[in-house]
Order: structure tokens, then sequence, then C-alpha cells
């Protein structure tokens, strides 16, 4: 079955840096879009980051745009999102999804797999 699997979170202080893994098994990955998703205490799921097959194409979103970067690596199964100057606005859940290719979709309920989660939190 698909699995994915979250790595890399954890507490760090405003300005600081962590880098999120996501490993991915039972799936042809290369197939599959890729993408990070975060949800706060109390809000809804909201896309972070997305990385097409290629890893090539990619989209953040505006509010991570010039801090965090996407990447992946189809030899390994594995992607990763480097966030830089974090801030306390970015505390939530992280979650690594998978979306079989095609349309490139931002709501979380059109991706097909999801991780477990790591938390990440940032304090003041």
């Amino acid at each position: 079955q698909v699995q994915l699997v979250e790595s890399g979170g954890g507490l760090v202080q405003t300005g600081g840096s962590l880098r999120l893994c996501c490993e991915a098994s039972g799936l042809t990955f290369s197939n599959y879009t890729m993408g990070w998703f975060r949800q706060a205490p109390g809000k809804g799921r909201d896309v972070v980051a997305i990385t097409l097959w290629n890893g090539v194409n990619t989209y953040l979103a505006d509010s991570v745009k010039g801090r965090f970067t996407i990447s992946r690596d189809n030899a390994k199964n594995a992607m990763y999102l480097q966030m830089d100057s974090l801030n306390p606005e970015d505390t939530a859940v992280y979650y690594c999804a998978a979306r079989k290719i095609g349309l490139v979709s931002t709501s979380p309920v059109l991706w097909d797999y999801w991780g477990q989660g790591t938390q990440v939190t940032v304090s003041s």
C-alpha cells in the first residue's frame, strides 16, 4: 500500500530554519505530483507548496514565497521542504500529499494520499 512518511519537524525560534522530508513507498513516485500542506490549530488544511513530477515546475503559496523551497528526488522517492526565516504564523502540522499526474489542484480534497503529518512549532 502507499505510504508517505514525513520527518524533520520540531521546535525552532523565529528566524530559524527547518527541512522537512517526505519519503514515499508503494507508488511509482515519478507518476505523482507531490505537495506540502499545513494545518494550524482550529484552521483548515492549506496548500504550502507543490512540485510536479519533474521537480522543475513548482508552486508556492504567497505566504511562503521567498522563504520556503520545495524539491524532490525521484531516484530516492523523496520530497523536501526547506523552510527559512520561519515565524510563529508558520506553526502547524505539515502534511505530505500525493496526487496522480493530471490537473494540479490546491484543494486538499482532490489529493489521493496523505502522510501522518509532522509538527512544526515556531516560538517568538
